[in-house]
């Protein structure tokens, strides 16, 4: 088992007049479409600072990808962390990735390197999803589930006022297989320790299967269910089911 690699990834947002958010688009590899994804990628050696916090390692790799794989000039001072994602200690290379959330820069057009990063795409979260289930376009779990969170906001302004406040626990996940896929198991899930696909109690969990995908997520305290969002899967190896999605 191999530890996993700090990591950063931002989320950049805007209006246009609707809420929109960039997605990358990883180049082409072994004759298999990229995923599209966040800018982002792992913690370097000029990112580090002699005592900071692990996460503020994080947000100065998530800048620097965003001026690397984006040209976006972005103020580390405007990122707000919305989760944290931790690859399955299965998966051949890890990451401990945080992901930020920011509003896009004033005139800031995306330049891509067409070597590492194919293209880009300013596109409103319900679209993304129907793109994913449309086989349009690829995304890792841990990007679907953001853009899930997404979908909820029309405006950059709500989603970075309330996503930094309702920041769960890091992302663990425990894949499961199942006759039509797999499903993850978050931590806060009922089956989380368990298992038990069927324990009862607080869901927290992504069914990513041969039906469209489902993001399940129960607010026990409210005794409430969250939205559930829907998108189509792509066959994927464990690596990619858990891996960052930058």
């Amino acid at each position: 088992m191999s530890d996993p690699l700090p990591s950063g990834t931002v989320v950049v947002l805007r209006d246009d007049p609707d809420l929109q958010v960039l997605l990358l688009e990883r180049s082409a590899r072994d004759g298999q479409p990229g995923l599209w994804v966040f800018p982002g990628g792992k913690v370097d050696a000029g990112d580090r600072r002699s005592g900071a916090a692990p996460a503020d390692d994080a947000r100065r790799a998530a800048v620097r990808e965003a001026a690397e794989e984006a040209g976006l000039v972005l103020d580390p001072f405007s990122l707000v962390e919305i989760s944290r994602w931790i690859t399955p200690e299965l998966a051949p290379k890890r990451f401990d990735t945080w992901f930020f959330a920011t509003r896009a820069p004033a005139n800031g057009a995306v330049r891509v390197d067409g070597a590492e990063i194919a293209g880009h795409r300013w596109i409103t979260p319900p679209a993304a999803l129907r793109a994913h289930h449309e086989r349009a376009l690829r995304l890792a779990p841990p990007t679907f589930v953001t853009v899930t969170w997404l979908a909820e906001f029309e405006k950059a302004v709500e989603a970075l006022r309330v996503l930094p406040a309702r920041r769960p626990e890091p992302f663990r996940p425990r894949i499961h297989r199942i006759d039509a896929g797999a499903c993850m198991l978050y931590p806060g899930d009922a089956g989380y320790d368990s298992g038990d696909l069927e324990a009862a109690g607080a869901r927290h969990r992504l069914w990513a299967a041969v039906d469209p995908w489902r993001y399940e997520r129960t607010q026990a305290a409210e005794g409430r269910r969250a939205r559930v969002s829907r998108s189509e899967p792509q066959a994927s190896e464990d690596h990619e089911l858990g891996e960052r999605s930058s």
